[in-house]
């Protein structure tokens, strides 16, 4: 059975999620189709007092439902049921994402969704697994290190991923005892919503699990500076990051996850499997049109296979056909909107300004929709936009060393350190390269995720703070106290 679809056919649930149930709301922000540019729902904006009530709705879930201190294994078996769910409503999950993002149904169906599915689960068995621990001490007491959770956490998802970065957020603060506020992008809400609908449909407790809807200077805002709400967890730009330190530090004092904007290198050297390598770097900046926080954005490549290695990465760059994300062929994404679609296009003509030369692209898709063409820039040096700005597009520039030396030095970004990108056959310079790139993440001789969810992601510098996945993301929703007891 194809899952393409006809966009105009597809229901939303239009409304916060508060308490179990969809809360109607006047929409305030004008939704278009990334597609097709035509305008599809609007999106409410929370205030004060919908974010009061979700809080007030959270701390009675969890005093009603004892989440907090239920047999671990319990709260493993429900979010394991929530995962199922998830799986068997994948199809309309996927099509209330692909009508209103970036992401091609086809890849969220094989991807995004099946495997936020498993990160749940993954995050279940945390549940009953971690906890409190004995320490030595002397003969005549004993130590231990009591973790529980913080109780109400929030979260702010992007637009570029919004299923999977919601499983990002509430998987792991679920699994640790937590309820979640969660506020996902205004430009992407509805799949939020669905997933907290159907965390109910699979057991959770009503309440466990709320979505407000909104922008970041009214309902973020309201989120992050709550006095009731003890931890947040962030994924987005590093400006917002920022802004939303500021407005904790304003407001109080509380532990935050902050994983921010990158400008990541993909380092060649010319030992490395070329075909290999231009496969995965050019994969990286035209899978969801380039718009991904780790995205490599920039090639350094050894002088010497310079030449052979463009070619191949511009064959692969030209191969890509755009599409509309509701039909199941479409592999290459559109630009969120016209406003950063227009971004995109300002940084790349001001880099040629200052002197870079594009090999390829460098133009708007003349279709329906935010499309933007793959483009490649050469001849770019630090002082150039295109190297220092996070473009957050279908952006690669090109540049070349000769040394070990120069290849660290140009990897280095002055404010961005998310992850990178090691294309080489030598073991020894592998390592050496992996203990001195600074980034939270360094692939070798690949540029990507894999399914290994016990991987941490996060970044150095002005790219954040603390790690998503893995086990310092359970962690991290969980705080611990010292109890020393004398015998």
């Amino acid at each position: 059975m194809s899952l393409s679809f006809d966009p105009d056919t597809v229901s939303l649930p239009v409304g916060h999620f508060i308490g179990g149930e969809l809360v109607a709301a006047e929409g305030a922000i004008e939704l278009r189709r990334p597609s097709d540019g035509k305008v599809y729902a609007a999106c409410p904006v929370a205030g004060v007092d919908i974010v009061d009530r979700a809080v007030e709705s959270a701390k009675a879930a969890l005093k009603s439902s004892n989440w907090s201190n239920v047999r671990p294994r319990e709260r493993t078996k429900a979010l394991q049921t929530w995962a199922d769910l998830i799986e068997a409503e994948a199809e309309t999950l996927a099509r209330i994402e692909a009508l209103c993002s970036t992401r091609p149904v086809g890849q969220l169906v094989a991807g995004d969704i099946a495997i936020t599915a498993e990160q749940i689960g993954f995050f279940a068995e945390f549940a009953d697994k971690e906890g409190s621990e004995l320490v030595p001490t002397d003969n005549v007491s004993l130590g231990m290190i009591m973790s529980e959770p913080y109780g109400v956490v929030g979260a702010i998802t992007p637009w570029n991923f919004p299923i999977s970065m919601a499983g990002w957020k509430l998987a792991p603060a679920l699994a640790a005892g937590n309820a979640v506020i969660l506020k996902p992008s205004e430009m992407t809400p509805y799949s939020a919503v669905f997933m907290a609908q159907l965390a109910v449909r699979a057991g959770l407790p009503a309440g466990l699990v709320n979505v407000v809807l909104g922008d970041g200077p009214t309902t973020g805002t309201a989120l992050t500076g709550h006095p009731e709400i003890a931890k947040i967890s962030f994924t987005g730009s590093t400006r917002a990051g920022s802004a939303i330190m500021e407005n904790v530090a304003r407001t109080g004092v509380k532990p935050m996850t902050l994983e921010l904007g990158g400008k990541s290198p993909q380092i060649v050297f010319a030992d490395a499997d070329l075909d290999k390598a231009a496969m995965a770097i050019a994969g990286s900046v035209t899978f969801n049109a380039g718009q991904a926080c780790v995205a490599g954005t920039r090639l350094i490549v050894e002088r010497s296979v310079a030449a052979n290695l463009t070619a191949a990465i511009l064959e692969r760059m030209k191969a890509v056909r755009p599409g509309p994300t509701w039909d199941e062929a479409t592999q290459y994404s559109p630009v969120i909107s016209e406003r950063q679609r227009a971004r995109i296009d300002g940084i790349v003509k001001a880099a040629v300004e200052a002197g870079a030369e594009c090999l390829t692209g460098g133009n708007v898709i003349d279709n329906p929709g935010y499309f933007y063409e793959p483009t490649l820039i050469a001849n770019v040096d630090h002082p150039n936009p295109a190297i220092v700005e996070e473009i957050f597009g279908p952006v690669l520039t090109i540049q070349t060393f000769e040394t070990e030396e120069e290849a660290l030095a140009l990897s280095t970004h002055p404010t961005y350190g998310l992850a990178s990108g090691l294309f080489t056959s030598d073991l020894s310079r592998t390592i050496r390269f992996a203990r001195k790139l600074e980034a939270g993440t360094v692939w070798v001789n690949r540029y990507s995720r894999s399914r290994d969810h016990i991987l941490p992601t996060g970044g150095y510098k002005r790219s954040g703070i603390g790690k998503d996945l893995g086990r310092e993301a359970y962690h991290a929703n969980r705080r611990t106290k010292s109890v020393l007891i004398s015998l």
